[in-house]
């Protein structure tokens, strides 16, 4: 078993060597749209993480307006604990003085020298989910603003663009690797293609002499395998060289949080591996079913 597999080895590296060129263009357009793949799958659940933590940070805030008394902020509170769209223990009150610190805190320059203070006491109101953030809004201004309160805002303009913006690229993204991954699964199958043509005598007589009909397949199926694992493998090459000169520099100006990640880079490789050597088989066995007929 081993000579044999030795020799379909051999036959398929000197079939690869034959047709030099049209192997390396499919190697390089594998190459390619697996690059692509992977920075799509990193981008993708990168995005999709950060996402989900934006949601997570939406929040409704109610500023109770200067003269609001304590008994209307206490019947909002309750009110809300008691609305479906607020997450469990999501309520949070924060006091004029206590928001004039963390303005203080996070921009002194634009609170410097203030005489008073400006700010209102407010609620924060965290949805049950991202989501539901735009129901939630509307359930406190509808039909009008509670008593008490001088405004409602919430972040779910800035949110939907973000993540509109996200879903364009994802849509991009998978536009390109789609387009490649066809165009190197037609490339696979041209290059086993002349491969057949060229060496459409020996097949003859190889099934003259009692060849069986996975012994003259073999060798073309391993050169698409072939192509399609060293253009996997060279572009998982080129996304570790991306991964360690480029992300430490992009992603600490994009968020610091923990939470947001991607993939692990050994399930990418993983997932890339498979695809090359499926576009490989794929390209190799749709043609010898068009071509080689045995």
């Amino acid at each position: 078993m081993s000579g044999r597999l030795k020799l379909l080895t051999s036959e398929a590296w000197r079939s690869l060597g034959a047709n030099l060129s049209t192997t390396v263009a499919a190697t390089l357009t594998v190459l390619i749209s697996m690059f692509l793949l992977g920075l799509f799958i990193a981008f993708g659940t990168w995005m999709d993480s950060w996402s989900t933590h934006v949601k997570s940070e939406l929040i409704v805030k109610i500023y109770f307006a200067p003269n609001a008394t304590r008994v209307e902020k206490d019947t909002l509170a309750r009110q809300l604990e008691q609305n479906p769209n607020v997450l469990p223990n999501g309520i949070t009150y924060v006091s004029k003085e206590q928001a004039l610190a963390d303005m203080k805190r996070r921009l002194p320059a634009l609170v410097a020298g203030v005489a008073y203070n400006p700010l209102p006491d407010s609620l924060q109101v965290k949805p049950k989910r991202g989501e539901l953030i735009d129901t939630l809004y509307k359930s406190i201004v509808t039909p009008s603003l509670p008593p008490g309160v001088s405004k409602v805002q919430d972040a779910k303009q800035k949110s939907h663009a973000i993540l509109r913006v996200a879903h364009y690229i994802d849509v991009f993204f998978i536009l390109a690797a789609g387009v490649l991954l066809v165009a190197s699964v037609l490339l696979i199958s041209n290059t086993i293609r002349l491969s057949i043509f060229s060496r459409r005598r020996e097949i003859e007589v190889m099934k003259l002499v009692g060849a069986t009909n996975w012994f003259v397949r073999g060798p073309f199926m391993l050169e698409g395998l072939f192509c399609g694992l060293v253009g996997a493998f060279f572009a998982i090459f080129f996304l570790v060289i991306g991964k360690e000169a480029v992300l430490p520099s992009i992603v600490p100006r994009l968020t610091s949080d923990p939470n947001v990640h991607a993939w692990g880079f050994p399930l990418i490789s993983l997932v890339i591996v498979a695809v090359g050597l499926a576009i490989g088989g794929v390209g190799s066995g749709i043609t010898m079913r068009r071509f080689l007929k045995i």
